[in-house]
């Protein structure tokens, strides 16, 4: 066991690994045998280390390294998605940092293909990219909602997988996290945004009307796992009831990504000896 983690946070979380989605507990802690205390500390400790590697990733970029990572989030309404951008992307420099959250697609987005806008927001060489919501929402609402054909919104599944092993060639890191929240959890996350004036900004009506196409999501969600997990372009899946939780997972897969990467510091494009001679004759 590693620090609480008695199988590795990608191995447990695993798309493949965790079963049907239908039968998912939220409420679990899958691969990690630690408490809210322990996890809390855990998360203190690999956010260091992860700001360390961020910090290697954006020096290899500005030294001409072409690699990236991009981190994406969907789940359920609720499911804390916002709150991983804010507690896990809060321990990354700004500077190496690029966030996007996709909503409705705009006027100009509708008038190009599904890909269009997330090309014009992936992370440039040396940045860690977060995507809040993504390319997924064209196989997710789109789909339950019927907004285009089965027959277009079917061909998706390939153009995403292409689309993602063209990334992957090209030096870009792929994590996809779903967070999973329960039903019921769900309703209590809402009637808090209704019981407290300083949630209410969070609230949305439709959201309640989401709740009666919960099956749909769960059918829509299972053939993403089924259909795009793949080793080049991992899909996690992540109990989102205890939110302490969630944020210690989603921490440890994109730290342990950025281990993987096997970075070390860019060797100096000058004569260190010589600079250290004229730094130290400056006045």
């Amino acid at each position: 066991m590693r620090n609480g983690w008695s199988i590795p946070a990608a191995g447990a979380l695993r798309a493949g690994a965790v079963g049907p989605i239908a039968s998912f507990d939220p409420g679990s802690t899958p691969g990690f045998d630690g408490d809210k205390i322990s996890g809390a500390e855990l998360l203190v400790k690999r956010g260091e280390e992860l700001a360390g590697l961020q910090e290697l990733l954006y020096a290899n970029g500005r030294a001409g390294d072409h690699r990236s990572v991009l981190l994406v989030l969907q789940g359920m309404d609720t499911a804390g998605k916002g709150g991983i951008v804010r507690h896990v992307g809060g321990l990354l420099d700004p500077q190496g940092l690029s966030i996007k959250g996709f909503g409705k697609p705009t006027p100009e987005e509708l008038q190009h293909d599904f890909l269009w806008r997330i090309n014009k927001a992936l992370p440039p060489a040396g940045r860690i990219g977060i995507f809040d919501r993504s390319h997924y929402e064209d196989v997710l609402p789109v789909r339950v909602h019927n907004l285009v054909p089965k027959s277009e919104w079917e061909k998706r599944y390939d153009l995403i997988n292409q689309f993602e092993s063209e990334l992957v060639a090209n030096g870009t890191t792929i994590i996809k996290c779903c967070l999973v929240v329960s039903k019921d959890e769900q309703k209590a996350r809402l009637a808090e945004r209704l019981d407290r004036p300083d949630k209410y900004w969070k609230f949305n009506p439709g959201d309640i009307d989401e709740r009666a196409h919960w099956d749909a999501y769960l059918e829509a969600y299972q053939d993403v796992f089924d259909l795009t997990d793949k080793d080049s372009a991992p899909w996690f899946v992540i109990p989102a009831n205890r939110k302490w939780f969630a944020r210690l997972a989603v921490c440890e897969l994109l730290t342990t990504a950025l281990a993987g990467l096997d970075l070390d510091w860019p060797k100096a494009d000058f004569d260190v000896e010589a600079e250290k001679k004229r730094l130290a004759a400056s006045d």
